[in-house]
Order: C-alpha cells, then structure tokens, then sequence
C-alpha cells in the first residue's frame, strides 16, 4: 500500500468523522426532543404562548418571535457597516491601514461571548434605561451586541467577495465614464452579491445562535414583546438558563426547542451554501 492510498484512507476517516459527529449529534436531540411533540402536539409547541413546564405549558411561540426579532434587530445594524466596512477596505482605505484594520476585526471574532455580553451590561444597558426608559435589559441591547458580534463574518466574506472581482469590472466601468462610487454600487456591488448575501446569511446564522452574550442583556422574560425596550426571551437563552435543573417532560421541552432551532439554523446554512454557489 502506497503513500497516496494511506493518505487517501486517513483523509477519508477524518472526514467521516466530522459527518459521524454531527449525525450523532443530531439524532440524540432529535431522540430527545421528538416524543413531546407526540405527546403534546407540534402546534401547542411551535405556536403556544405560555412556558410552564411544571404545569405542563410548553409553547416556545414568544421565544420564537423573540429569537427573530432580536436576530432582524442586529441585522439591520450590522450589515450596513459590515458592507460599508468592506467596501472601505476594499476601494479606499490605503495598504498601510488596511494590514492595520484586518487584524482588528479578526479580532472581533476572538474576543468570547461572555466578555461582549459583560460589556454589554456595564454600557449599553445603563445607557439604554438613562436615555430611553425601560428596564435597559432588552431587545435592543441584544440587538446591539448581536450586532457587532456579527461584523468580523460579514466584513470578511464580503471583502473576499469584492477582492475576487476581475479587474476588468472596475476598469470597464470607469472607461464608461462612471465615477469610482457609480461603478462600486452599479458594478461592483450586484457582481458580488452572491457572496455579501452569503456573508449575510451567515451571519444571522451567527446571531440566532448566540446564548451567553444575549442571556446577559435581554431581559429573559417570556413574553411577547410590545416594543424594542422590551425584555424578551430567545431559543437559545431558554435552553441555557433551564437545562441545568430541567427533568422529565421539561428537559424533552428545552430538546425540542432545540430542534426548532437546529430547524432554523440549517435552513439558513443552506440558504447560503445555496447562495455561495451561484454564478
């Protein structure tokens, strides 16, 4: 046996092992989760409105809603500065800057979650309840987390995407008599929006999965939210405040709440992957 077929076998092993994982991940929270939705029904689930495991009330609905609304939240503030960040980096700041920026952004998606939620609660929340009211543990504050917890996918996809773009687009555009910022927004821009959609699918991926940095600004209250000042509850806060002490139905409950957002998650992975691959 040669050395190509030796590597060929352990790459192979490898890779299967990665797939093996995530199968076997998948069916113990599908194993764990399902039997509820028997028991309980997927629509009194997926669709009520009252979490009380203990006298058996599982609707995650307002969970649901607040997991999208804080998810659209930091979507809406962090994608118009990922993509602005990108295009600066790509089209104006000089060399010097940029071997400056890269790094720090990257560094963005170092720093843990926890440290993100910390600051959160030491700035933004006060900041929130002195100057706009409410409890300050909201919405908006894990919006505003999530927000620039997102930036570092965003910008580097889609600086990738815009730095991948043959020459000829931009030179073309120019010859054509269109200044620099024409030929990035009716040129530049729609050639690479394959890969900045992409890069923003990925990062509300990033966001609707997010649980310790949210758990510490949000408020964690199980309710439908009335407005952006409001504490809400997301999935993946729910599962991490309960599991610790949760039995019987009640773990089965957070297991498939679990499932919803496996659900969600890989609709949106795939939406990308599906988004990526386009000419």
């Amino acid at each position: 046996m040669n050395k190509d077929t030796i590597s060929k076998m352990v790459f192979f092993i490898l890779a299967l092992s990665s797939i093996s994982a995530l199968a076997l991940i998948t069916g113990f929270i599908f194993i764990q989760g399902l039997p509820l939705f028997f028991k309980v029904g997927f629509a009194n689930i997926v669709f009520g409105t009252k979490w009380a495991p203990s006298q058996g009330s599982f609707g995650i609905f307002p969970m649901i809603v607040g997991s999208v609304c804080v998810t659209l939240g930091a979507t809406l503030l962090g994608v118009p500065i990922g993509v602005c960040c990108s295009i600066f980096l790509v089209e104006y700041c000089p060399a010097s800057l940029s071997n400056l920026f890269r790094p720090a952004i990257q560094l963005l998606a170092g720093i843990p979650s926890v440290v993100y939620g910390f600051w959160g609660l030491l700035f933004i929340v006060p900041f929130i309840r002195n100057n706009l009211g409410g409890p300050g543990l909201s919405m908006l504050a894990g919006s505003m987390i999530l927000g620039i917890m997102i930036l570092p996918t965003i910008i580097s996809i889609s600086e990738v995407s815009l730095k991948d773009l043959p020459r000829q687009y931009k030179e073309g555009a120019l010859a054509l008599g269109m200044t620099h910022w024409q030929a990035i927004y009716s040129v530049l821009l729609p050639a690479a929006r394959s890969g900045i959609t992409a890069a923003i699918v990925l990062g509300i991926g990033r966001a609707i999965g997010e649980t310790m940095a949210v758990i510490m600004v949000l408020g964690n209250a199980v309710a439908l939210p009335e407005s952006i000042l409001d504490p809400i509850r997301t999935l993946t806060t729910n599962i991490g405040i309960e599991m610790g002490y949760a039995t019987g139905d009640h773990q089965q409950a957070l297991f498939a709440t679990g499932i919803v957002l496996f659900v969600i998650i890989m609709i949106l992975n795939s939406f990308a992957q599906y988004i990526a691959r386009r000419k």
